[in-house]
């Protein structure tokens, strides 16, 4: 690998804030890989994932893809912002399929990226999950939704504890967004405030910043990210 200023793998690096997060990365002069269920044209690297497949062959393909393309070396940081949205109370039709989904998308993905950030992150390195603010309450209308972010919240509450697995020093982390301004939050929520929405190259600046160092709040944290007239405030829980 040639010089650079770091290394990073995204998990969910082909979505709207994933595509943002390895830009933003890139232009600082870092390798970035990718993971995603398409490439990601801009990373160094690309791992594929096939939606399809159970979590143990997803697991397995991932791990063995990222050997290849790391190549024994260590990363900095690993930030998964793989996940999606899918609404549902306990007399919905789909309340089985989105509960499904859900964990798929976010549970899935987190506990992927715990394990490799066990064998691959750097000693004091960075793993960053997504979980979701509101998901810190009940979600009657989003059932599925809600549990998933939830178990992600537990998940970082437990890398961060004595004994994890993770390598000393280690911070985990998770982001709770309320939403994001993304192109499809745009295109489904027209008329939508958008002044409380969370801009994602503030997200990717604040990722970076943590995966240097700068501002890195204590391993553990759920941080909630409020957005209000255009301005964005960090509450850790």
């Amino acid at each position: 690998m040639t010089s650079t200023s770091g290394r990073v793998l995204v998990y969910g690096g082909k979505g709207a804030l994933g595509s943002t997060i390895v830009s933003h990365f890139k232009a600082r002069n870092w390798w970035v890989g990718s993971i995603d269920m398409s490439s990601n044209e801009e990373a160094n690297a690309n791992v594929i994932v096939k939606p399809n497949e159970s979590w143990l062959d997803q697991e397995s393909e991932v791990l063995s893809g990222i050997q290849k393309v790391l190549n024994q070396e260590k990363i900095d940081a690993l930030i998964c912002v793989a996940g999606g949205w899918a609404g549902g109370n306990a007399a919905s039709k789909d309340l089985i399929k989105n509960s499904d989904l859900m964990w798929k998308q976010s549970v899935w993905t987190s506990v992927i990226s715990a394990k490799i950030a066990s064998e691959y992150l750097k000693t004091g390195g960075l793993l960053t999950l997504t979980g979701a603010k509101a998901a810190l309450e009940e979600t009657p209308g989003m059932i599925g939704y809600g549990m998933a972010k939830a178990a992600v919240h537990h998940l970082v509450k437990s890398l961060a504890a004595p004994k994890s697995g993770l390598p000393d020093a280690a911070v985990a982390v998770a982001i709770l967004p309320v939403t994001l301004d993304t192109p499809m939050n745009r295109k489904f929520m027209p008329k939508a405030d958008t002044s409380s929405w969370t801009p994602l190259t503030y997200v990717a600046e604040l990722l970076y910043n943590w995966s240097t160092g700068k501002d890195c709040p204590n391993s553990g944290s759920l941080v909630q990210l409020v957005t209000t007239n255009d301005v964005t405030e960090l509450k850790v829980n």
